[in-house]
C-alpha cells in the first residue's frame, strides 16, 4: 500500500481523526441500516488493499447490500444519506509528537454536508502503520468487517452507545477474556512476554502463539470460544508513536478488549505484560 493515497482520502483522514468527526444521531443510524454500502477502492489499479477488501467483503459483508466504487464515485455520491461507505484513510494524532501514520478502516454514512469530515462515522479502526505492507494484516480483514458490523447493529439497537471512546465500551467483556483461548502471532508480542513461558508467568489462562494461516481459519470456522489479537504499531525499527491492542472474538464477533499505549523503551510496540494483567482484573 502507498502512504500517500488520493488527495480526497487523505483530506477525509485529516478531517475525520482529528477528534472531529461526528457520531450518528438516532435518525442517521436508521438511514445507515436502509442504505447500500459503497466499498471505496484506491485508484492505484494495482493496489494489493483493493484485492483484499474486494475478497473480504463479498466473504463476510451480510448487514447491508454493498457495491464497490472508485474515489471519483464516492465524491458524487458522498452526501446521499441512502449510501454508506467503506473508506481506507491515514491519519496521525494531534498529541504524537512523532507525527506516526496510520491505516484506519471507516464506516460512514452519506449526508448533505460542505466538509467530509462531517460526514457521520458509524465506526473506525486502526488497521495498520502507514506503509506497512498490506500482509501484515489483510488475513484480519474478515474479523475487522465482522466487528464492524456488530457494532453497527449494537448501535442501531441503542444509539446511545456512540462517542468518542466507543471501542473502550467493549472492555466491559474482559472479565470473559479468561475462559477463552487467545490466539496471538509471535511477532505481537513484547519482549518481556515473547515466549509461552513467559506469558504464563503473568496470565495462567489459555493462549496460543499461533500462525497467520491459523488465525485465518479461526475467523472462517468460526471457532468457539476464541479471540484474535489485532497489534497495529509503527514497524520495529520506531521507537515511537502508539501502539493499538484489541480482541476479537471468532465465533460471535464481538471486541472483547481494548487498549493502546505510547511507545517507548519500556513499552515496546507490542502486547505487555501489563495488557495480560489487565485481563485478570
Amino acid at each position: 500500500m502507498k502512504t500517500n493515497l488520493s488527495a480526497i482520502l487523505l483530506l477525509l483522514a485529516t478531517s475525520l481523526l482529528s477528534g472531529q468527526a461526528p457520531f450518528p444521531n438516532k435518525d442517521e443510524i436508521k438511514q445507515f441500516t436502509a442504505s447500500k454500502t459503497c466499498v471505496v477502492l484506491e485508484q492505484d489499479q494495482f493496489s494489493s488493499y483493493n484485492v483484499f477488501i474486494k475478497e473480504a467483503v463479498k466473504a463476510y459483508w451480510t448487514l447491508t447490500p454493498y457495491e464497490l466504487i472508485d474515489v471519483k464515485e464516492f465524491n458524487k455520491r458522498r452526501r446521499d444519506p441512502a449510501y454508506s461507505f467503506i473508506v481506507l484513510t491515514q491519519t496521525n494524532y494531534e498529541k504524537d509528537k512523532a507525527n506516526t501514520l496510520y491505516n484506519f478502516l471507516n464506516l460512514l454514512q452519506g449526508k448533505d454536508v460542505a466538509k467530509l469530515g462531517e460526514l457521520p462515522e458509524i465506526c473506525a479502526i486502526p488497521l495498520s502503520f502507514a506503509g506497512e505492507d498490506d500482509y501484515e494484516y489483510n488475513y484480519k480483514f474478515g474479523a475487522i468487517l465482522l466487528f464492524m458490523q456488530k457494532h453497527a447493529k449494537m448501535i442501531s439497537e441503542d444509539p446511545s452507545l456512540t462517542g468518542r471512546k466507543y471501542l473502550k465500551y467493549y472492555n466491559k467483556n474482559v472479565p470473559e477474556v479468561r475462559k477463552k483461548t487467545i490466539l496471538i502471532k509471535e511477532d505481537d508480542l513484547a519482549p518481556e512476554i515473547a515466549s509461552m513461558d513467559k506469558i504464563k508467568a503473568i496470565y495462567p489462562h489459555k493462549v496460543e502463539i499461533v500462525t497467520e494461516e491459523e488465525i485465518v481459519k479461526s475467523i472462517q470456522e468460526k471457532t468457539s470460544n476464541t479471540l484474535i489479537l489485532h497489534k497495529v504499531g509503527p514497524r520495529e525499527e520506531k521507537n515511537t508513536g502508539l501502539c493499538f491492542k484489541m480482541l476479537i472474538g471468532t465465533d460471535d464477533s464481538d471486541m472483547y478488549y481494548y487498549h493502546q499505549h505510547k511507545i517507548g523503551n519500556s513499552d515496546p510496540n507490542g502486547l505487555l505484560a501489563d495488557d495480560l494483567k489487565r485481563l485478570l482484573k
